[in-house]
This record gives C-alpha cells, structure tokens and sequence, in this order.
C-alpha cells in the first residue's frame, strides 16, 4: 500500500514478528522510536501487524498493542497481508521450518538466526531465489558490524582467500577480564552478572557460538557450502590466568579465534583459543566488541570493528535489514546469494601447519626435557623455546611452557597423546595454537 506523506508517496510494508524477547523487543522499540526519520529516509514505512509470543500477559521492555499478539504461528506464517517475516525466535527449531514455510509462501524474511542460518542457510537462500523473495540474516553474525552485507556486496568482486575473527563478545570479555588478572571462574561470573553470559554459558565458552557465525562467514565468502558440523572448534575452559601471563611474556595476548582459509585443498576452518601476537590487528579487540579480518586479492586486508552482543547492536543490524528489503520492493528486485557448493571441500584440518604453545606440569628432575624432545623430535616437530616456572603449591612438580616450529597438527596431536603417557608428566595443562 502506498500512502501520501507531505505529497510525497510512502510505500507501507506490513511486518510479522516471530518473538518479542530481547532481540525483538529492541528492534520494536528501534522501530517506534526512529519510525518517522526511517520512513523519511527509504520512502517507506514499517507497520507491525502480528507479534507471535509465548505468553500474551507477560510484562515486556516494549508497549505492544495487545490485539497485535497471538500464540498462533499461523497468525503470522498464513496471514496474507503480511509482506515480510521478522524471525527473533532464536534456536533451529522451529525457527527453521517458519522461515521456510514464510519463503514459500512468497513473504520476505529477517532473520537474527545464527543457528538456522548456519545449518539451513543455504538451502533457505536456494529456496528464496526461487521464490523471488529477499532472506536477509545481517544480525546472525557481529551485531551491529555490517560484516554479511559487505560479503554480499562490497566484496564480490574479490576473491576472498582468509578470514580471522573475534565473534563472539561473552569469551572476548571473559578473556579481557582473564587478561587483566580474573581467574576463568571470576571472569565469567562478571560476565553473567552483566548480562554478557547465559546462566548455561556453553554455546558461547566452549565455541558453538563462534562456529555456527564462522560457518556463515566461510560460506559467504568463499561461496561453497560450510557447515558448522565441519568446523574444529574449542572452547576456553581449560585456560588458567597464567597462561595469559606467560603469553604477555613473549609478546602475544589470547583470543577464541574464528579462523578460516581457502587454498588448493579445500576450505579449513576452526574456532579455538589462539595466542595473537600483540601487533595483529585483532590483539586490540577488547572486551564485547568484535572484529573480523578479510583478506582478499583486490582489497589486500579489510577490517570491521565493532559491539558484537547486546539488545541494540543486534536491533539496529535487524533494522538496517528491513530497510534493504523496502529498497529491494521499491524497485521490485531480489538480493540473490548464489552458493556453488560443488568446488570447494572443507578439509580436514589435521594436515594444517602451525606453531604451538605448550604448558606441562612434570616431576622436577633432571632428564625430564630430553623424555619431551624426545617425543616431539620423534614427530617431526621441533622446539623453538622451553621456560620453567616455578610452581609453589606442589612439592617436586615444576611447569614448564614450550613453544615449537611450524608442526603439522595431525603429528602434534599424536605427540601430545604420546607425552601423556610419560611418567614424568603430571598434567598436559595447556596447549594454544599460535597466530602466524
């Protein structure tokens, strides 16, 4: 419907909303609030006319006219007055079915859905090439950072041959906080107090979170089909504050990087905790905030920066979506993504090469470093440096940190389960891939 502002045409587009959490809560709010400068500025006007909720009565951060809720999908899903679908309902499922089922029945769909996205996106994005309709899914990765729209976009002309991220703003803070001197315990109980962190904090420590976002970003840039199932990744648990200390000692900072590579190979991805050198330039990344570094063969190296988590950063980014989709149907055209899913593996990540850093508890007496070397001349791997530090808890057990050569991954593995075994190694406490 277009309707006479001023005597100039304003296009009004019917919006359906599937969940009013946080996320959709925010991005209403956003909507009443900056409604008249959005509608001055892309000649059209959103107008929420269903809002699926779990629990009509239940108090909201947001004033919703009541007779605008229902706890009937199919009040949204089937409404034929509805020209686009806001899903804010989070999970797989059955986020994943709405989204699909509002694509075929020809309704344009934004999304916050990282999971979905991430496992499904590429056949929802298939699906709505067919459909002839817009699937935008901008705040699934970064927050506020207009990472996918500059994959989609600004970027397509480049082939695109790296990515490195820091993507998710719960660990990031949590190791900011260990940085500065918090054990893990401490520093993710901060978090949750601030509402950076779940009460069940999983997902996002033990790296879930940052894979389902590096599995979107991989497949965008690289245009083949990367599923999260096919990303190594590891979480944070196990790092002590020590480790932070010993890495300032040589220069570097940790960071759960989001890692991703293109080469004659196939595609090798994986999400762990990282030593960065302090010049990198994701070293700076402090706190909530994010960042993603591209490398591509007409840009050279490209950074975004900026508040990863959070209400607002994820609204505005849901928001800005909207706006793309209004400028899409005023000029009856569809954003296309097409994935070619057939020319790139991702590979098994075993036979990458880097360097590593090790932390041992073991007995404290002579020949115990020669056992170590032993094993890991034995598998090809070579040391570059050996520290031992002094441990005043434990009677007979020094700690020792060794930082190694390149190594391929597949033998350091084995190296480590061999050392284990060793009976002057206490406990294998710590191993961290190094940033080249």
């Amino acid at each position: 419907m277009n309707l006479s502002r001023g005597g100039e045409q304003i296009k009004r587009i019917n919006l359906g909303f599937l969940g009013a959490g946080v996320v959709g809560a925010g991005t209403l709010d956003l909507l009443q609030r900056r409604g008249d400068q959005i509608a001055g500025a892309i000649g059209a006007e959103f107008a929420v006319r269903r809002v699926l909720v779990r629990d009509p009565s239940r108090p909201r951060a947001v004033a919703i006219d009541p007779s605008l809720l229902t706890t009937d999908a199919s009040a949204v899903l089937d409404d034929p007055s509805l020209d686009l679908i806001v899903e804010l309902i989070g999970g797989e499922n059955p986020a994943a079915e709405y989204i699909a089922r509002a694509l075929q029945s020809g309704k344009h769909v934004v999304t916050a859905n990282k999971e979905v996205i991430a496992k499904h996106g590429v056949e929802l994005l298939d699906l709505a090439n067919r459909r002839n309709v817009n699937l935008f899914f901008e705040a699934s990765v970064g927050g506020g950072i207009p990472v996918i729209g500059v994959l989609r976009h600004d970027l397509i002309a480049n082939e695109i041959t790296s990515l490195r991220a820091v993507i998710n703003g719960t660990t990031n803070f949590i190791l900011t906080e260990m940085e500065q001197g918090r054990d893990y315990d401490a520093a993710l109980q901060q978090a949750q107090r601030l509402g950076y962190a779940e009460a069940d904090p999983s997902n996002d420590v033990d790296g879930v979170d940052a894979a389902y976002k590096l599995a979107i970003l991989s497949t965008l840039a690289f245009r083949t089909n990367v599923r999260p199932d096919q990303i190594q990744h590891f979480g944070i648990r196990a790092l002590r504050q020590k480790d932070f200390q010993y890495a300032a000692g040589m220069g570097y900072v940790i960071k759960l990087l989001a890692a991703a590579d293109v080469g004659p190979r196939g595609v090798e991805a994986s999400v762990r905790p990282t030593l960065i050198p302090t010049s990198h330039h994701l070293a700076s990344v402090k706190g909530v905030f994010n960042a993603v570094l591209i490398d591509g063969d007409q840009i050279d190296q490209f950074m975004l920066y900026g508040r990863g988590a959070g209400a607002r950063p994820t609204a505005s980014a849901v928001v800005a979506d909207l706006c793309a989709v209004a400028h899409n149907l005023q000029r009856n055209v569809i954003d296309r993504v097409e994935i070619v899913h057939h020319r790139r593996p991702v590979v098994d990540f075993g036979d990458t090469q880097s360097r590593y850093y090790l932390r041992l508890q073991v007995a404290d007496r002579p020949g115990v470093l020669a056992q170590i070397a032993h094993v890991l001349g034995e598998n090809q791997i070579s040391i570059a440096s050996v520290m031992q530090h002094e441990t005043d808890d434990t009677v007979g057990v020094a700690e020792i940190v060794i930082m190694t050569h390149l190594a391929v991954e597949r033998r350091m593995t084995a190296a480590l389960t061999e050392i284990k075994t060793l009976d002057v190694v206490r406990e294998n406490s710590a191993f961290i891939r190094v940033e080249r």
